[in-house]
Formats: C-alpha cells, structure tokens, sequence
C-alpha cells in the first residue's frame, strides 16, 4: 500500500505543477495569436484545477495524508517550473513534454492500483489518463499549426 500512496503522491504533486505552469503560461503567453493560446490554456488549467482535489481525496481513502506544500510538492512532481517566458510554441511544447510526464505519473499509479485491486481507484487513474490522452492530442496539433 505504502508505493501506490507514493505513486498516488507524485501524481498530486506532478498535477498541481503542470496546473501551475499551465496557468502561469495563461498569464504571460503573446503573440499574434494570444486570444486562442490564451483561451486554449484557461480551459486546460481550468480542467487540471478540477482534478486535483479529487486526486487529493483519492490518497485520503487510502489512509494517508496528502501532502499540500510548495516545497513538498516540488520535491515530489516530475515537472520542472518554469521561471522563463518562452514563445507561445514552445510554450505548447513545454506542455506536451510536461503532459506526457503526467501520463506515465498516473500510469505507474495505476498499476500499483491494480496489484493492491483498488478498483475505485483504477477507474479514477483511467478516467484522469484518458483526458490527459485528449490533452495530448490537443497539445500536439496546435504545435502543428
């Protein structure tokens, strides 16, 4: 049980990064095309915001505690801040790298779910997978354009 609280950690930890960068980018993207990058980015964070509550209580049915610190979080996220403003593509591509990240988080999660046959849990990892998928598919064809 100990490694799937671990896992189920690093995906908290890596949500709330890739919702912080996310959101910081949404701040701060330019360029000719600012309306649709900035709009683009308001509705993912928005959708990863809403996630990481639920993450969060998902490690409390398991009888832990979550953790809830900037400095823990860095600690325990796969995703590096971002303290540059790069171009509106890179910042794109920053987030597909980053997205991709997430992905094997909560992959790795979900197999630790499966061998403890923590069903509620599996369902929740593949639900959260399955939309950072369509996030990957979205992320990728605006670096397209």
């Amino acid at each position: 049980m100990e490694e799937l609280v671990n896992r189920m950690k690093v995906v908290l930890a890596t949500s709330f990064s890739f919702y912080l960068k996310v959101q910081y980018y949404h701040w701060n993207v330019e360029g000719i095309h600012f309306s649709q990058y900035h709009q683009f980015f308001a509705n993912l964070y928005e959708e990863i915001h809403g996630s990481i509550d639920q993450t969060a209580e998902q490690i409390r049915a398991l009888d832990a505690y979550a953790p809830g610190s900037l400095k823990r979080y860095k600690e325990l996220s796969e995703i590096m801040c971002d303290e540059n403003i790069p171009s509106a593509a890179m910042m794109c591509k920053n987030l597909l790298d980053d997205n991709q990240k997430l992905i094997l988080s909560l992959t790795f999660a979900r197999a630790e779910a499966e061998k403890l046959r923590q069903f509620g849990l599996i369902n929740y990892l593949e639900g959260r997978i399955d939309i950072h998928k369509k996030h990957h598919w979205m992320l990728k064809s605006v670096i397209k354009g």
